[in-house]
């Protein structure tokens, strides 16, 4: 039989607070709600899987309560991970997503906005390409994720600190010749990373191999390692890091004992590899939620949050 909706009356008994403060928290207003207690009744919308009644809402407030969300590539995991975590974020506050791909190309990702715009959203999410697009026109808020925008707010990963985290884990295993895999100029902080682990290790810097953030990119990428015989990768993402496990079992080497390999971003599909891989994994929920907060709430600060990456031990190092 089919379930009865899930009611105010439900979200407040399950929250332990009166219907009035579900209403005050779904619609962020008319009385303010304690941190505490607002983060008790979202918790309660999530696990429960309360629906607010989004249309009557907005003809109410005046707003479409929707958010254009243009990720670079719709077929990477890690984004459509961040998508779903953002989606599930903004239902819970009464949004509805409507997501799009720039597909890489700073051209899409303007036509997108523009786009969007015309749906007359209530504000945008713009994940990760390299070059800054035309917010000029732009009068709704805008959040950037995992990247950083002139005069706009933003929340990204601690890409720095997690590849040097990553590194230096390969390094507790002994290995001093720690080649990388990285992407095009536009993501230096991986590489700095890199870098500084090495540098503090007193390491030599082993050999890198720039290639497109992809399984046949981190194929290609692995070949070429191979001719220079590390004993440790580090690749910038986990496609690449796929397609490096696939070059260095097509070459008979043994993943960790020849070569052991460390993966940044840590989608779930990193779990399913031979070996599993170990990641640097992205803290897709806590960007999802810190990006809906800040556009429903109109943070003003442009600073960039950083919020903090983990270290997921598995197989691939030689754990």
């Amino acid at each position: 039989m089919p379930k009865d909706p899930v009611t105010r009356n439900d979200v407040a008994e399950y929250a332990g607070v009166s219907t009035a403060v579900v209403s005050y928290v779904v619609n962020e207003g008319p009385r303010k709600v304690a941190p505490e207690t607002r983060d008790r009744v979202l918790e309660a919308i999530r696990a429960l899987g309360y629906r607010p009644n989004a249309t009557a809402r907005a003809l109410r407030m005046g707003t479409t309560r929707t958010f254009g969300l243009i990720t670079p590539d719709g077929g990477n995991p890690l984004f459509a991970e961040l998508a779903k975590a953002i989606d599930r974020e903004a239902a819970a506050r009464g949004y509805v997503v409507l997501q799009t791909s720039a597909d890489g190309d700073p051209e899409t990702e303007n036509a997108k906005i523009a786009e969007l715009l015309t749906r007359q959203v209530s504000g945008l999410i713009l994940v990760a390409p390299t070059e800054d697009p035309d917010l000029r026109d732009v009068e709704v808020p805008v959040i950037a994720v995992n990247r950083r925008l002139p005069a706009v707010s933003s929340v990204r990963p601690a890409y720095l600190d997690g590849a040097r985290l990553g590194v230096e884990h390969l390094i507790s295993h002994g290995h001093r010749r720690i080649g990388l895999v990285i992407g095009g100029a536009g993501h230096p902080e991986r590489e700095l990373g890199w870098r500084t682990a090495l540098a503090t290790a007193a390491l030599p810097e082993g050999p890198v191999v720039r290639a497109p953030f992809s399984r046949e990119g981190g194929y290609w990428a692995g070949r070429v390692l191979l001719r220079h015989e590390p004993t440790a990768i580090f690749a910038s993402s986990d496609l690449q890091a796929i397609g490096v496990l696939r070059a260095l079992h097509e070459a008979g080497a043994d993943v960790p004992g020849d070569v052991a390999v460390v993966a940044f971003d840590g989608t779930p599909e990193t779990e399913y590899t031979w070996p599993p891989l170990t990641v640097v994994r992205q803290p897709v929920e806590a960007l999802a939620r810190e990006a809906v907060r800040r556009l429903i709430e109109g943070e003003e600060s442009v600073e960039a949050l950083t919020v903090p990456t983990d270290l997921v031990r598995r197989r691939s190092c030689g754990c």
